[in-house]
């Protein structure tokens, strides 16, 4: 019998969540990213987190943070390379409630200090 799987804690969705060729493609196939798979690339690419870093801020083992990584990297590559469409969305996830989340500008990814972004 497996093991249950642990809560995935993500700060927060995608600004956008369809990413796709300028040009129209003959194929219309579409690959879909989980939001936890977005937020792996968030986390390490754009953030500078190390792997058990992710971890740790997604609440799962470090192994499942580098297996969601990996699939969300070759699901970019796919897309990139056929000229799919990319979508994130669905998953396994809860939205964290840390208030070092909460006052994240979704735009340039600043944290705010509490006292300030409270109108």
């Amino acid at each position: 019998m497996p093991r249950p799987k642990k809560c995935r804690k993500v700060c927060y969705k995608p600004i956008q969540n369809r990413y796709g060729p300028l040009s129209p493609h003959p194929s219309d196939k579409e690959i879909t990213m989980s939001v936890e798979e977005f937020e792996t690339i968030r986390l390490i690419d754009l953030e500078d987190l190390m792997q058990e870093e992710c971890a740790e801020r997604m609440n799962v083992a470090r192994t499942t943070v580098q297996r969601i990584y990996n699939d969300a990297r070759k699901k970019i590559a796919r897309s990139i390379v056929d000229g799919c469409s990319l979508r994130i969305d669905g998953g396994d996830y809860k939205l964290n409630e840390n208030p070092e989340c909460q006052y994240r500008c979704q735009f340039c990814h600043k944290i705010e200090d509490n006292e300030n972004s409270q109108s």
